[in-house]
């Protein structure tokens, strides 16, 4: 605390706690200075004192903040200061970079880049160092809501047997292990990332890259973690036949 609110602070203590009170010691049980109703009175001062603190301290870091603090509210510092709103953009992390530029690039919908970031927090749960295929199936599932994570649970693979799966494969992280805020893509994972974009490109759809295109970069990548754990709760050539077909009826 500043010298100020310190100051603030005393000051509330000597209006607070009345002459009687303040120069008494916190009131024991074996103490026989104080009765049961006194005991209340002090125990509520206290209270008091604690409340009015904690409002001094709140409207102080406010105040530092460029906020003025209100009871439940906390409005911007300033009559004319308009609110600032985040825009999302919506792509995601590419290994070819000039594709960009050579014609407009189709967008991913909120549900794969939410799914993405949900891959993200889950290697970090995992405490994997890296973003891998596995996490991504990872993120689908957490997401929930896509037609991806539908199709997924209707053919029985839940997130919790992805994780499973996950450490049988790849195994359990040191438990001691700090992931980064955002664990940088394995290569397989970029590249399933990078093959719905292409695939979504060269269907000459209009839409957004879902998150069922996601899956089938997943997919794609044979021989890697996300694709070792599709195929062993179920997923093969057919169901992703079935999910190609499920992105076409979406993209109508």
């Amino acid at each position: 605390m500043d010298s100020a609110l310190c100051c603030q602070t005393l000051a509330l203590s000597a209006s607070l706690l009345s002459p009687h009170h303040r120069h008494q010691p916190y009131p024991h049980h074996h103490s026989p200075l104080l009765n049961n109703r006194q005991h209340t009175a002090w125990l509520f001062r206290c209270s008091q004192l604690s409340r009015a603190v904690v409002n001094l301290r709140l409207a102080h870091s406010s105040h530092f903040l460029g906020m003025h603090s209100f009871p439940g509210i906390l409005t911007p510092h300033g009559p004319h200061r308009r609110s600032q709103s985040t825009i999302s953009m919506m792509v995601l992390p590419t290994a070819n970079p000039e594709r960009i530029t050579e014609k407009p690039q189709p967008k991913w919908s909120a549900r794969a880049i939410k799914a993405f970031s949900m891959a993200e927090l889950e290697a970090r749960k995992m405490k994997y160092p890296t973003t891998g295929t596995e996490a991504l199936l990872m993120g689908i599932l957490t997401e929930g809501t896509s037609q991806a994570a539908r199709f997924l649970r209707s053919n029985g693979i839940t997130l919790f047997k992805v994780r499973d799966e996950t450490i049988k494969v790849l195994g359990k992280a040191d438990m001691y292990f700090f992931s980064p805020e955002h664990p940088p893509l394995t290569e397989p994972a970029q590249k399933a990332l990078d093959w719905a974009v292409t695939e979504k490109q060269r269907l000459g759809d209009t839409g957004e890259i879902s998150a069922t295109l996601l899956l089938l970069g997943i997919w794609a990548q044979k021989g890697f973690a996300g694709q070792q754990v599709l195929a062993s709760l179920g997923f093969d050539e057919m169901k992703a036949k079935e999910v190609a077909e499920l992105d076409r009826k979406l993209a109508c």
